[in-house]
């Protein structure tokens, strides 16, 4: 069990350390240039790849992905009423409380964890999370909504062509398969590099707001994961992997979000580093659980 946790969650965070390190030595993690290249590339290339190897059955796509919306719409809810009880600011706070980081984190822990069958349930939750994080997310933070953005983003039509390649098991030729995962191969790993190197440009205000938020996302994702998944019937490696992405930390688009409509990105900052520094706890935590 403890050989199984470790080989799961040592590389994900030796490798945000190295990119955590990196930075602090003076060196640089250009994200200007990265962001774009795992959100428009590598991270379609990855969601194609893994959908259309039809590691798991269309249905059980739809229903992770059925399972993720209700889990999304239920920290929506719950922490618009916990800012409205506590008088703080909805724009600023509520993509935060709602959206974890099911990406850098949670691909990766999936994976190591469940192995390709894993990965599989977790791309479903990630693609959800990422169309409703990009809209619903953004909208809330800018006060308005652009529903052409989503549209035009590769992740959904990555989600789209991957499914209908499964559902019709369409056979790809071995080059553009090949290159398609070549690609996508290089995601989960920059993902976290640069989650350590935005780790170590951010720092905490307010540090017991910070803590107290943070516990927020951390124990009300996994509680409504153990809800959700009990509510659908999950079992084994999809009910593990819903809870485990439910649980994780702050995402840091929720930063970025913060940053680019100057809705006190400090706050959110804080809110990044602290949960994520605490899911080092938690989520071991929660994979004894569930393994």
């Amino acid at each position: 069990m403890i050989s199984t946790i470790l080989a799961a969650v040592l590389p994900v965070l030796l490798t945000a350390l190295i990119g955590f390190l990196w930075v602090r030595s003076g060196r640089s993690i250009e994200a200007g240039v990265l962001t774009p290249l795992v959100a428009d590339l590598g991270t379609p290339c990855l969601i194609f790849s893994t959908l259309s190897k039809a590691v798991i059955p269309p249905w059980a796509f739809a229903e992770m992905a059925t399972a993720t919306a209700l889990s999304l719409l239920t920290f929506v809810v719950i922490g618009m009423v916990v800012l409205k009880l506590s008088g703080l600011k909805i724009r600023t706070y509520l993509p935060a409380i709602s959206f974890p980081n099911s990406g850098n984190l949670g691909l990766p822990m999936a994976l190591y964890a469940f192995g390709q069958q894993g990965l599989s349930y977790a791309i479903a939750f990630f693609s959800i999370a990422s169309i409703a994080n990009y809209t619903i997310g953004q909208a809330i933070a800018a006060g308005r909504a652009d529903w052409r953005f989503m549209i035009r983003m590769p992740l959904v039509h990555a989600v789209w062509l991957g499914i209908l390649v499964a559902l019709f098991r369409v056979e790809l030729p071995l080059w553009l398969s090949n290159t398609v995962s070549l690609l996508g191969g290089l995601t989960i790993p920059i993902m976290l590099l640069m989650l350590g190197s935005s780790l170590a440009r951010l720092r905490v205000a307010a540090f017991p707001r910070a803590v107290a938020i943070s516990a927020l996302r951390l124990s009300m994702g996994a509680v409504v994961g153990f809800g959700v998944a009990w509510l659908f019937g999950l079992e084994g490696t999809a009910r593990a992997v819903l809870i485990m992405q439910c649980a994780m930390p702050v995402a840091v688009y929720s930063y970025l979000f913060a940053q680019r409509w100057n809705n006190e990105p400090e706050e959110i900052a804080g809110l990044v580093v602290v949960s994520t520094l605490a899911a080092v706890v938690t989520v071991p935590t929660l994979l004894t659980l569930l393994l």
